[in-house]
């Protein structure tokens, strides 16, 4: 087998290491939080998008305004094709109900149900009990600090 070319590292990356790179960085630890969430969550078998979309769609709709998907795929930052799938998944199990708004036939006004709002409420105590035990190396004031950077990213 012929050897490849060595890469030459410091001809490339403005970075030493990996280790050193906030993009890798943000992946490692974005992958760690993940999977501790998608573990608790499967327990009452729920995917992480499942739960977020869902807790979204609740906390937007909670003064009983109307909520389209494509306002959730905003909100969430997520892709709509995507959005839509899972939504169309949520509701099948009975815990969103999708309805055409009167104004836009294209446009699905979103609604959680009784088993939907049961199980956010079962679901978001899991959630921040990760987050706690996640971010507890970080005090209170590098927790806000680090909320503040995350929001000034994703602006």
């Amino acid at each position: 087998m012929k050897q490849t070319e060595n890469i030459l590292w410091d001809k490339i990356s403005q970075f030493e290491k990996p280790e050193h790179a906030p993009g890798f960085l943000l992946w490692q630890a974005s992958t760690l939080w993940r999977r501790s969430i998608e573990q608790a969550l499967e327990t009452i078998d729920l995917t992480h998008t499942q739960f977020v979309l869902l807790a979204s769609v609740a906390w937007l709709t909670r003064d009983n305004k109307n909520l389209s998907q494509v306002d959730l795929a905003k909100h969430c930052k997520t892709d709509i094709n995507m959005t839509s799938q899972v939504l169309r998944m949520l509701e099948k199990r009975g815990f969103i109900e999708r309805t055409v708004l009167k104004n836009n036939l294209r446009s699905k006004a979103l609604l959680v149900t009784d088993l939907g709002s049961n199980l956010v409420k079962q679901a978001i105590p899991m959630v921040e009990k990760v987050d706690a035990q996640f971010f507890a190396t970080l005090n209170t004031t590098e927790q806000l600090n680090f909320s503040d950077y995350l929001a000034q990213l994703i602006k």
